[in-house]
């Protein structure tokens, strides 16, 4: 299918749609275009410690936001 097609054809879906989620996720799709993920700017280390920090909160391995500000409190 060639660009020209496949752009007529999105327009079409667009025009035809009627749901409101749909055309949000179309305009943020725009607006955010030629924008970095901040993801890219990461180092690897800086990217393997929130990795990380995923991973202690998939396996519950957290402390309570209450007990470290009593900590740093001090």
């Amino acid at each position: 299918m060639s660009i020209h097609t496949e752009k007529l054809h999105l327009m079409k879906l667009i025009l035809e749609t009627e749901n409101p989620k749909v055309l949000e996720s179309i305009k943020f799709i725009f607006s955010n275009e030629g924008k970095v993920d901040f993801w890219s700017t990461l180092t690897n280390e800086q990217k393997l410690e929130v990795e990380s920090g995923i991973a202690d909160f998939a396996n519950d391995d957290t402390v309570d936001y209450d007990v470290v500000m009593r900590k740093h409190r001090r």
